[in-house]
C-alpha cells in the first residue's frame, strides 16, 4: 500500500471508530476499537510499542500508543 493510500485508510479507520463509539471514552477504549478496525483493514500494526529512553543516565521503556507500520 502507498503511503497516501496508507494514510486514508488510517485516517477513515480512525473515523469510523469514532463515528460508531462517539465522544467521552477512555482512551484505552479507542486505541482497542482502532485496532480492531484496523485489523479488519488488513493494516499492519504494533500496539503499544516500547521505545527506549534515557533520562538521566538511566534507561526507561516508554511506550507510544500505536506504532503503525505498512
Amino acid at each position: 500500500m502507498l503511503g497516501n493510500e496508507l494514510t486514508r485508510q488510517i485516517i477513515g479507520a480512525a473515523i469510523e471508530v469514532h463515528k460508531l463509539l462517539g465522544p467521552g471514552l477512555l482512551e484505552s477504549a479507542y486505541e482497542d476499537c482502532l485496532c480492531h478496525e484496523l485489523a479488519l483493514r488488513g493494516i499492519h500494526f504494533e500496539k503499544q510499542k516500547p521505545i527506549p529512553l534515557v533520562y538521566k543516565g538511566t534507561k526507561l521503556e516508554m511506550r507510544i500508543p500505536v506504532g503503525l507500520t505498512g
